[in-house]
């Protein structure tokens, strides 16, 4: 570690890493109801749990960027944070921030919204934790030593994100144009900016951990920023047709979510590309195996498995149905997930010294929470086609066709714990490491 001021990271990914304990609880809270093991319902009914299910996977997943942000910026400029008082104080607003809104969906206080059920109080509150973090930032930034591309990115992505969070505030009385702007925060963000924001992160690691030279990876940058906004902004489009809006941004939306994979293949070629080139000295391996399996998984969740169903003829039939859930859950995981999980693999031991990523258990973290993540995807897979076709094709009711496929959730159930153990064993490492210190120093030979 080179600046005392990223040991703030440490307090965002433990955060994240508590958010992601919860996330998974509700999921099995969803997973049991889905199979007829109901006996929470009076106290977290189902629409209760599936929404604090969403909205944790959207804090633990922003609060790890924060924690990446304020590793990898200082890093990148070359100094300390601004204040790292403040940061601190981000950090505290924004956990209440969540409290208050997960306790809030238990009492029915929430604005009925798919990801975006929060409160309208706590979205200003929201805004003001964004606004602090991105000033910290941004003025970090630009009063280092050097501002390189792969800083730069990761920044621009923050800050698209925090702007186009904006337009989900907005009042509408009419359905078709709040559920209009609505996908400008969920898709923009996920297929979209949060690309930028996972894109800059895996430069950082991909810089620190192959030896490559920095101009030459940041080059790839570009291909990935440019592939990501020529796809991602007009292929929101491939929603709009189920709310309302005119049949042209059916053509649109196809057109250009067909051309989505190619960000994340760049991605996975990049990333790939970058390790072949290098020197494969670098002894944290855990953390490789993440940033290698963040781009490569991503291409196939995201990538692949959306091409397979946001083509028009095919979403027709699958739009609403479990397999969006298959494509979300590995697209997610891929993209996002693993990424936080690779940042906090890398710094953790130069925060605190411990090189706990040579033990065996930091390695079945990997595989099991894999295996069994790619597990979910299948069985998502299988009961998503099988409801599609006694649904649409057989117009059975919906309920009925709950159950012919709650055998299928049984098969979930057992990969989701496959996956909970191997994040048990990664959270085990995680407080192994203990707190940073301040004498914990990179060694000079590595970047």
């Amino acid at each position: 570690m080179k600046y005392r001021s990223q040991k703030v990271a440490y307090w965002f990914f433990a955060l994240s890493m508590l958010l992601l304990v919860l996330q998974l609880a509700y999921g099995f809270i969803m997973g049991f109801a889905r199979v007829g093991l109901d006996g929470l319902h009076d106290f977290i009914p189902f629409n209760t749990a599936r929404a604090v299910h969403t909205n944790l996977l959207v804090v633990w997943l922003l609060s790890g960027f924060m924690g990446a942000a304020y590793y990898i910026i200082p890093e990148e400029a070359q100094r300390e944070l601004v204040n790292v008082k403040l940061a601190y104080v981000q950090l505290i607003s924004l956990a209440l921030v969540g409290v208050a809104a997960i306790i809030g969906y238990h009492f029915n206080w929430w604005e009925g919204r798919k990801f975006l059920e929060i409160p309208r109080q706590l979205d200003y509150l929201v805004v003001v934790n964004v606004l602090l973090f991105l000033g910290l930032i941004l003025v970090t930034l630009f009063k280092g030593k050097r501002r390189t591309t792969t800083a730069l990115v990761l920044s621009m992505g923050l800050l698209f994100a925090a702007l186009l969070y904006l337009p989900g505030m907005l009042p509408f009385d009419s359905q078709v144009m709040d559920s209009f702007f609505r996908w400008w925060v969920v898709h923009l963000w996920v297929e979209g900016v949060w690309e930028l924001i996972m894109g800059g992160i895996l430069s950082f690691l991909l810089i620190k951990l192959t030896g490559v030279d920095r101009e030459v990876i940041e080059k790839w940058l570009y291909v990935i920023v440019g592939l990501t906004f020529l796809s991602g902004v007009l292929g929101t489009g491939h929603h709009y047709y189920y709310i309302g809006v005119n049949k042209i941004w059916l053509i649109v939306g196809g057109i250009f979510s067909a051309l989505e994979p190619l960000a994340f293949l760049a991605m996975a070629l990049f990333a790939v590309n970058m390790y072949r080139k290098g020197e494969k000295r670098h002894p944290n391996k855990l953390a490789l195996f993440w940033t290698l399996g963040a781009a490569i998984v991503s291409f196939l969740g995201a990538g692949l498995l959306g091409f397979a169903h946001t083509l028009p003829q095919t979403n027709l039939y699958t739009h609403g149905t479990l397999v969006t859930a298959m494509h979300g859950h590995l697209a997610f995981w891929g993209a996002y997930a693993m990424i936080v999980l690779a940042i906090i693999s890398y710094s953790m031991p130069n925060m605190t010294g411990r090189k706990l990523y040579l033990s065996a258990r930091g390695r079945a973290a990997f595989w099991l929470s894999n295996i069994g993540m790619i597990g979910m995807t299948v069985a998502f897979g299988v009961a998503g086609v099988a409801q599609v076709y006694l649904e649409r094709k057989f117009k059975m009711e919906f309920m009925q066709v709950q159950n012919e496929i709650s055998i299928h959730f049984v098969v979930l159930l057992i990969c989701a714990a496959v996956l909970t153990f191997g994040i048990a064993l990664y959270i085990i490492d995680f407080i192994k490491h203990g707190k940073p210190t301040d004498q914990a120093l990179e060694p000079s030979t590595i970047q």
